[in-house]
């Protein structure tokens, strides 16, 4: 499914269009460590949930029947989930090769407008805080299922598993600063190295019971609801464990591309779960009474041993993942005028989608030590895990509806989307129960980061309204500037505009005070349109006004961020010379009164300040020179 206006496929580094040309190997491999680093980890604690239980899920007894009617289960969600939903399918829903939850929400609205577009952005922002919701679930849950084997190894270490985990998460929120470009080139090998081993572990016990593969047949799953009824639907809630991450083959895809991913999954990444998951069962079938460490039990030894040191490797990977997924759905946010402004260090100078963002990775450290020491287990975090997940993949659903209906008609879309909320409804719907040991954790973090998205775009555009009401019309200031003929300075002054129209604010201060103005004048407003990324032949317009003025509006992408220096070397092209570091930056600073003004909960209005008040300074966000960079305050009565 082609997205919709996908314009020019000019390139550019780590997007799916220019990173394809890499050659198909390389691109598989690097997808096998980021895109599958989570739901490839998911046999550390899948399985072992769904038969010890924890909290309001008990497991079942783990007879023959009920590991068959297990396995069964798990088979089908991968089968349903993994492949016929998001490679088939929700992978054919790119915008310019982009894949992710502010893609597919840019495809939705296309150019929808009133209540229906609301509420899709709606159920796309708070999708996107269950994906915030994931990031700090998923580091805490997955290292701590790998330290968790010390005492499988050594029972007496079980003291150990809690600090330990607390070390490595803390090792690894510390060098993201550094970047991920060297570390990142050892996700893949490592990532092969661990399906490989996963598999190797599951096959003789395969051997041992090939009986195990009667779970293919989906008559187990269903005898098995037939015999458990309720309780069997409640254990979903736990079987959906084995798909967690399944939401990275999309986000990912514009890094790698839907064939790369495609290959990925069937060559190594789903032989290796299922000969994992089918072992862990043969195993139970032969000894039911290990179903509380069906995982390192499949080996004995310095084979263990050496499994919990590669599962560590593989779940700071899976770890990683998440945090810089968290990173690149922050910037869009910011672009997209969901997020206050947030500081982005670009850790890598060939690829334009590996940054770090000190707020979010503070943010997330923060969470995942609090998650580690509050729940302690990773059986205790499974029961908060699975609603994050079931969330996110259900707004996905309901958001592809709408951009399958496009080219498929409402009936057909509807049909299909209909087999896939069935799924995503009832794995939701199973998790509810989870609510008083923790599911109600990604529910609140969901929440807190929809408040804060919706209340930042509100609060933008309440104060957008008040600006354009003080601006004067461009063509009523240029009469008044030919009439009076200020005195013209030598240089050229930039007034930086969220407005692409109108003189702003900024400039109607600075002149009614100095009563001045250079020789050039440059009215500069960067805009965010609704596609990841503006080809750089299509990303400035410059329009020429009078009296030495000139307009020049900036296009980006909400998967790029602005560089002033960039905008004014496309502006050469066009007739418009400016030397940034002899160009003074006229910017303004609105300092917020909180007034009784409608429209606005007051509490609301206490947060926009409080963001407004703690947004990264414009100065450094945009790349401007510090020292060549003039504020000019405002007092606006909010």
């Amino acid at each position: 499914m082609p997205s919709h206006g996908q314009g020019s496929r000019d390139s550019h580094p780590g997007t799916g269009h220019g990173a394809r040309r890499a050659g198909l190997a390389p691109l598989t491999l690097g997808a096998l460590g980021v895109v599958y680093g989570d739901i490839g980890t998911s046999p550390l604690y899948a399985l072992r949930e769904c038969f010890a239980g924890h909290g309001s899920v008990p497991g079942v007894p783990a007879t023959p029947a009920n590991v068959l009617g297990v396995l069964s289960l798990v088979f089908w969600a991968l089968v349903l989930v993994v492949v016929t939903k998001y490679l088939v399918f929700v992978l054919r829903a790119h915008h310019q090769g982009e894949g992710g939850t502010f893609s597919l929400l840019a495809l939705a609205v296309g150019d929808a407008t009133g209540r229906r577009a609301t509420m899709l952005v709606l159920v796309g922002l708070f999708g996107a805080g269950l994906l915030y919701g994931e990031g700090m679930l998923t580091p805490a849950i997955s290292v701590l299922s790998a330290v968790e084997g010390l005492r499988s190894v050594e029972p007496s270490l079980q003291p150990l598993v809690v600090p330990a985990a607390v070390g490595i998460l803390v090792a690894l929120f510390l060098v993201q600063r550094r970047g991920t470009a060297r570390v990142g080139a050892l996700f893949g090998p490592v990532m092969l190295v661990w399906f490989t081993a996963i598999a190797a572990a599951g096959l003789p016990w395969i051997a041992q019971r090939p009986d195990v593969w009667l779970a293919v047949d989906p008559r187990h799953a269903v005898r098995f609801f037939a015999t458990h009824g309720i309780e069997g639907f409640w254990l979903l809630g736990s079987v959906v464990l084995c798909i967690t991450g399944g939401e990275a083959l999309y986000a990912d895809m514009g890094h790698f591309g839907a064939r790369p991913i495609r290959l990925a999954w069937f060559a190594v990444a789903m032989p290796g779960l299922l000969l994992n998951y089918f072992g862990q069962g043969a195993l139970l079938l032969a000894h039911p009474e290990l179903y509380r460490d069906c995982f390192f039990s499949l080996v004995e030894g310095p084979e263990r041993i050496a499994l919990v040191v590669v599962a560590t490797l593989a779940t700071v990977i899976a770890s990683q993942a998440l945090i810089s997924g968290a990173f690149s759905l922050s910037r869009s946010a910011i672009q997209l005028g969901y997020l206050p402004r947030l500081e982005i260090r670009h850790t890598s100078r060939d690829t334009e989608g590996q940054i770090y963002m000190p707020e979010i990775n503070a943010l997330l450290m923060v969470a995942c030590i609090l998650l580690v020491l509050a729940f302690r287990s990773s059986s205790a975090l499974a029961a908060a895990y699975g609603l994050t997940v079931m969330g996110t993949m259900t707004v996905t659903s309901i958001l592809f509806y709408f951009v399958a209906r496009r080219r498929w008609g409402a009936l057909r879309a509807g049909a299909l989307v209909a087999l896939f909320l069935a799924v995503d409804l009832s794995f939701l719907v199973a998790n509810g129960r989870k609510l008083p040991d923790g599911g109600w954790v990604p529910i609140v973090i969901g929440a807190v980061f929809f408040l804060v998205m919706t209340t930042w775009k509100t609060g933008r555009a309440r104060l957008a309204g008040q600006l354009r009401a003080a601006s004067l019309p461009e063509e009523s200031f240029l009469a008044d500037v030919e009439a009076t003929r200020p005195p013209r300075v030598p240089g050229t002054a930039v007034f930086m505009t969220s407005q692409p129209t109108g003189t702003p604010p900024v400039l109607l201060h600075h002149f009614k005070h100095n009563k001045v103005l250079h020789e050039q004048v440059v009215l500069l407003s960067i805009e965010t349109e609704h596609v990841p990324h503006v080809p750089r032949n299509r990303r400035v317009e410059v329009t020429p006004l009078r009296a030495g003025f000139f307009r020049v509006r900036a296009h980006y992408g909400f998967g790029q961020v602005p560089d002033v220096k960039d905008i004014f070397r496309a502006c050469q092209q066009q007739g418009l010379r400016v030397d940034v570091d002899s160009t003074s930056f006229y910017l303004g600073r609105e300092k917020l009164v909180i007034g009784r003004s409608r429209g606005m909960a007051r509490w609301r209005k206490v947060l926009f300040a409080f963001l407004s008040r703690n947004a990264h300074a414009a100065t450094d966000f945009f790349r401007l020179p510090a020292n060549r960079v003039v504020e000019l305050g405002t007092l606006i009565e909010f």
